[in-house]
């Protein structure tokens, strides 16, 4: 029988064997099957053009593999507890490994939850990796986010993946609050009071929002199902797609890099995909892995059942959200509790205001590049970073939004500050109140200033050179200290940010489009902006 990935259709012609030149070696058979492929699906050419892609190295750069790291344990984890979980709230009686609850009445959810921890053989930790992973992507995804905001990334050409990566962190703050609402208990079940009440502080369509969240009067008796199928199937196919367009976009943008010798608009500098860059990520995918894991099995989180089953008529004391969710309790806590009756109707200011602010604060990162460019009359292609001293502006805003954060983050635990430090609980959400606008205006005065007075030390360095810690005596007898000159690639990393572009015609030669064969593992050319000089902003 003939080989069907023999002949003609594999590629290459019979090659003469060196030893025997009177006879023809055929292709191996691995060779044959890659031949086959490639004639069909273009793999060896994909291949070639994209596994020697270049990647800048810099450690801030790891924080989106972080990111991507615990998702993919987020995945793994979340399918495996799909085969324990039963996302019911029928009423059935306790009796598994755990005493303390023997025969009290709760729900399935909550009772597979207790299962899961107590008696399925390594439950407990895989329950505990999936939570610390949910903490860590999430923290991993804000931070990220900050470095790109920081280092102004999301400019032009890519604003879509900045905003792809906003709605992954809008996305992943819901699944987040979804998932630790799943086991029913007592905690959770006043994290979902909480969501009911602020449903139904929204004007006119606020009744009909719970009433379809929750399948009837709160708590009804479909909302784990319900949650169950947006935490397991909606939102991560959602994310899943989010992900793999922004890494998409990350090859066909290029990376960004940060200013140096060598590195300009026009190329990238660093370690090719294949393998210098492949094996460093894998290796830090398992180290991301071990350290979860290390996390999970010394230090426990969420231990359900401590807080019993959700009750309607009880609560449970020092209820915290998770830490992302905080600063949207802290904007509830600290909001007086304001009302005004039109037309025959409440409307609890007190809670509405907070739930309309909550997403403002974080749709204003999500357009903050179209504000900037707007402002700036920026038009031009970036692909090369800022240090954040030399956009000052955009540094204190940044550090500004990060310390509003950070006191609602406070007002959310306002009772434990009180209970711990011994003060009254008005006293800390007074204080919390003020800080609210006092610390984001005075952050955003004093980190400019510190950002222009770094940079008057870049100047003064690049035009006088480093001190030496050395005092000289001239001849007349003044004493000055010596400067050492800066080395050409400190110099060029200090004044990158104002040194004038090339001109460039506006017109893209074509030459100008992609190429990844030059030497020194720099990947380039790419065209530069046009127009004069990135701005020192």
């Amino acid at each position: 029988m003939s080989d069907p990935l023999s002949g003609p259709s594999s590629g290459h012609p019979p090659v003469p064997a060196p030893d025997r030149p009177d006879t023809v070696e055929r292709p191996g058979k691995g060779e044959r099957v890659a031949d086959w492929f490639d004639g069909r699906l273009g793999i060896h050419t994909l291949g070639r053009r994209y596994l020697r892609k270049v990647f800048p190295d810099h450690w801030s750069f790891l924080l989106g593999e972080i990111c991507l790291y615990s998702f993919v344990i987020l995945i793994l984890t979340g399918v495996w507890l799909t085969f324990f979980f039963h996302p019911s709230m029928n009423e059935v009686v306790y009796d598994g490994s755990y005493v303390p609850l023997n025969g009290v009445r709760m729900s399935e959810a909550y009772a597979s939850t207790l299962d899961i921890s107590f008696d399925v053989r390594g439950g407990l930790l895989i329950r505990q990796l999936h939570h610390w992973s949910a903490l860590v992507f999430v923290a991993a995804m804000l931070t990220h986010m900050m470095r790109h905001f920081f280092t102004g990334s999301f400019r032009k050409p890519r604003e879509v993946n900045w905003l792809f990566g906003w709605t992954l962190l809008f996305l992943g703050m819901f699944e987040g609050l979804f998932g630790y609402s799943l086991p029913d208990d007592l905690l959770s079940g006043t994290g979902m009071r909480f969501v009911a009440g602020a449903l139904l502080s929204v004007p006119v369509v606020g009744t009909y929002l719970t009433m379809f969240l929750f399948g009837g009067e709160f708590p009804g008796d479909d909302i784990v199902g319900r949650f169950y199928s947006l935490h397991v199937l909606v939102i991560p196919g959602i994310m899943a797609a989010l992900v793999v367009a922004h890494i998409l976009l990350v090859v066909y943008h290029k990376h960004t890099q940060f200013p140096g010798p060598g590195r300009t608009e026009r190329n990238v500098v660093g370690a090719p995909f294949m393998p210098v860059y492949l094996a460093k990520a894998g290796g830090f995918f398992f180290l991301v892995f071990g350290v979860l894991t290390a996390i999970a099995a010394v230090a426990a989180v969420n231990p359900v059942w401590s807080y019993g089953p959700f009750r309607a008529d009880q609560v449970s004391t020092g209820a915290q959200p998770d830490w992302y969710l905080g600063f949207a309790e802290g904007l509830v806590r600290v909001m007086p509790g304001w009302e005004i009756t039109l037309w025959g109707h409440t409307l609890v200011l007190g809670v509405f205001i907070p739930v309309v602010v909550f997403p403002l604060l974080l749709l204003f990162i999500g357009v903050y590049p179209f504000i900037e460019a707007r402002f700036t009359k920026d038009r031009h292609e970036h692909h090369l970073l800022d240090r954040p001293r030399d956009r000052p502006v955009r540094t204190a805003i940044g550090a500004a939004w990060i310390s509003l954060y950070l006191v609602l983050l406070a007002g959310g635990g306002n009772d434990l500050f009180a209970t711990r430090l011994h003060l009254s609980i008005n006293t800390v959400t007074w204080a919390v109140r003020i800080a609210v606008f006092a610390v984001p205006a005075v952050v955003f005065v004093v980190t400019r200033r510190i950002c222009l007075g770094l940079r008057l030390r870049d100047r003064e360095q690049v035009a006088h050179g480093r001190e030496t810690g050395r005092i000289k005596r001239l001849p007349h007898g003044e004493y000055v200290e010596v400067h050492e000159p800066l080395d050409p690639g400190r110099r060029h990393t200090l004044t990158a940010h104002e040194r004038p572009g090339p001109y460039v015609e506006h017109e893209r030669p074509a030459e100008l489009v992609e190429s990844s064969a030059a030497p020194d593992h720099t990947e380039g050319p790419r065209v530069p902006p046009p127009g004069p000089a990135r701005g020192s902003g």
